[in-house]
């Protein structure tokens, strides 16, 4: 496959594409504004512990774990509808915080803008593949992952512009009055990836929407998801609040950082999926969660280890590699085409997997906050470790292709 097929090869002809990509992309500039900004503002406005930004994490993946029942609910809605729905919930929930009066309240606002997010995945991807060209689904679906990546550099920039002009330039005094500057640029955003596709039209998809599947044939799969979905939640969850709790990283440096790793998955993640493709699904998963388990222990104890630069610099290091890494979770992915015995058997353990995904991280997140309150950091990240490894067993336990059977 060439990756360097024609923008106007890749897509039909009067199918929206331009439109969609526009959206694409000033979503994904939002919500890099919003996930750079967001653990900064939790604890300058509120000053959230580790004990509360794990309950809220547990509301914010709510949306997640709930989708496949409210897609059910929109089944009679084309994925442009529904991708318009989700657009205004969002505007919603990040227009309101600007009003935001206490924990509660903001807890609720971004769970509403998280189940805008979370209603907008699958409906992009399922509308990126619709607009394709035949055979070239794949390669649809690898302009949306670097549009949604570039949107993320981009925002990420954003919000440290604001920052250090906001905090060297004009010398602002109050940080909150940055941060409802960055939510009115994410409505602004958000709002015009809506008007992109306020003229799109269509029937229902002709992807089936997700279901709940189970088969004892997926049942690796289902560990897999489990182990990984705890890993990551408590990697996405707390890594950020160790740069600003542990080594006092400012909004506009976590920015950057959060720009980078983005930056770097643009052209990471074709680098991964051949990787995954020349050493097979089972051992690319193997050697990942390997791999997981060290930069777990680092991201933990770094400040025992290390003085306070070097490991300032070590925990940089391995959040860029946990990001870089996280890509590798498409294996999974092939591992479950390998033995589906259809495409709809694959879209929806797919599907099951994701919810499997949320379940266990609504559950992790409290359960790593309490960890952190009642132990320390290092023992948070002890038990992100173990669950690679557990992920690892799970992956050696795959048969190798060639002894697979449908």
């Amino acid at each position: 496959m060439s990756f360097r097929t024609p923008f106007h090869q890749v897509f039909r002809s009067g199918a929206g594409a331009g439109a969609f990509f526009l959206n694409v992309i000033v979503w994904g500039i939002g919500t890099g504004c919003f996930n750079a900004v967001l653990n900064n503002y939790l604890i300058d406005a509120y000053s959230l512990s580790a004990y509360e930004r794990g309950w809220l994490e547990f509301f914010r993946e709510m949306p997640g774990l709930l989708l496949v029942f409210v897609l059910a609910l929109m089944h009679r809605y084309s994925d442009w509808k529904i991708l318009r729905i989700a657009s205004l919930i969002s505007m919603l929930g990040v227009a309101s915080l600007q009003f935001a009066s206490g924990k509660i309240m903001a807890t609720f606002l971004i769970t509403v803008w998280s189940m805008g997010e979370h209603l907008a995945m699958p409906v992009r991807s399922s509308i990126a593949m619709l607009i394709a060209r035949e055979g070239k689904q794949g390669q649809s679906l690898g302009y949306v992952s670097a549009a949604l990546n570039a949107g993320t550099v981009i925002g990420s920039l954003i919000v440290a512009l604001i920052f250090y002009l906001g905090m060297t330039v004009f010398v602002v005094s109050n940080k909150l009055r940055l941060y409802n500057i960055v939510w009115l640029v994410v409505l602004v955003l958000v709002f015009a990836g809506f008007l992109c596709i306020l003229q799109q039209s269509g029937g229902s998809s002709t992807f089936r929407r997700p279901r709940l599947y189970f088969n004892r044939k997926f049942n690796l799969y289902y560990a897999l998801e489990l182990f990984y979905g705890a890993r990551k939640q408590i990697f996405m969850t707390f890594a950020p609040f160790v740069l600003i709790k542990q080594y006092g990283l400012d909004t506009s440096q976590v920015a950057l950082l959060f720009g980078f790793c983005a930056a770097v998955n643009i052209f990471g993640s074709p680098l991964i999926g051949r990787l995954a493709d020349h050493l097979g699904y089972r051992n690319t998963m193997i050697w990942d969660t390997v791999i997981l388990f060290f930069v777990c222990i680092l991201y933990g104890h770094a400040h025992r280890w290390f003085e306070p630069r070097t490991a300032l610099i070590v925990v940089c290091l391995n959040y860029l590699l946990d990001a870089i890494l996280s890509i590798t979770s498409l294996a999974s992915n092939l591992y479950v085409r390998d033995i589906s015995s259809s495409t709809d058997e694959t879209t929806s353990t797919i599907s099951t997997g994701i919810s499997v995904n949320h379940l266990v991280s609504v559950a992790a997140a409290p359960l790593g906050g309490w960890i952190w309150l009642k132990y320390d950091v290092g023992a948070l990240f002890n038990f992100a470790a173990v669950m690679a490894l557990a992920n690892s067993a799970c992956a050696y336990m795959i048969k190798p292709k060639k002894q697979i059977s449908k």
